[in-house]
């Protein structure tokens, strides 16, 4: 009887994902460098698995890999990050237009169970700070995700996430949302859109939507306005 190869995990992919959970939870900001040898000895394995799985990061435009100057987690320019905001928020508008006219008690119950852990958070937020941004954030990705899955459009949610994850290292949620008001200000947002979901008003979950992103006018402003400058290219050299 012929034994089954069990086949060994691809290093230099593991520390791919790795690297890429860092980066896409902000735990490497944009800028921050990569050195191989001290990555190399924190996954303890050689150089060449992390050569290769910094070759992949930079084929997904997460590194960027300057001669004579090193590996360092990517950045935007300002203009960059507004557009990549905009689509999103677009993006978003059409998953909320498509969950209206698509909807069902399942996704109901989805965004019902999303909005009351985002409440939870809320309300422990003004007594336990600690951690309690990080649980709104998580409840808020949940509400965004079921109305991804509720459009019912497998092209639509592939365009989406990606973006999603390529912005994530700029912790767009936790940045726009670190007061108990902020959280209650997201919260009265999420319960406009299930309710125009539910009603099945297209054009109403898409507009409400597309405020809810943080695009354009003051939204933007005050999104910037807690971000280091370190954090972003200079859009003449981008």
């Amino acid at each position: 009887m012929q034994k089954t190869k069990t086949r060994k995990p691809n290093l230099a992919f593991t520390i791919r994902d790795a690297i890429q959970a860092e980066i896409e939870r902000g735990e490497l900001p944009p800028g921050a460098p990569l050195e191989e040898r001290a990555l190399a000895a924190k996954f303890s394995v050689s150089r060449t698995p992390v050569r290769e799985a910094i070759q992949q990061l930079a084929a997904q435009n997460l590194v960027r890999m300057t001669p004579r100057q090193g590996v360092t987690v990517s950045r935007m320019s300002v203009p960059q990050l507004r557009d990549m905001l905009e689509l999103l928020g677009e993006l978003e508008a059409l998953c909320a237009k498509l969950a209206a006219r698509r909807h069902s008690e399942d996704l109901h119950i989805a965004l019902e169970t999303a909005l009351q852990r985002g409440r939870d958070a809320a309300r422990a937020a003004a007594t336990l700070p600690s951690g309690s941004i990080d649980d709104y954030s998580e409840a808020n990705m949940q509400f965004h995700e079921a109305i991804h899955a509720g459009s019912r459009n497998e092209l639509l949610i592939q365009h989406v996430r990606p973006l999603r994850r390529l912005i994530r290292r700029y912790n767009v949620n936790i940045r726009i949302m670190r007061t108990p008001a902020q959280m209650e200000k997201s919260i009265h947002d999420h319960e406009q859109i299930l309710q125009a979901i539910m009603a099945g008003d297209e054009s109403l979950a898409f507009r409400l939507m597309f405020e809810h992103v943080p695009v354009g006018g003051n939204g933007f402003s005050e999104f910037l306005s807690a971000l280091p400058a370190s954090f972003f290219e200079d859009s003449a050299t981008s």
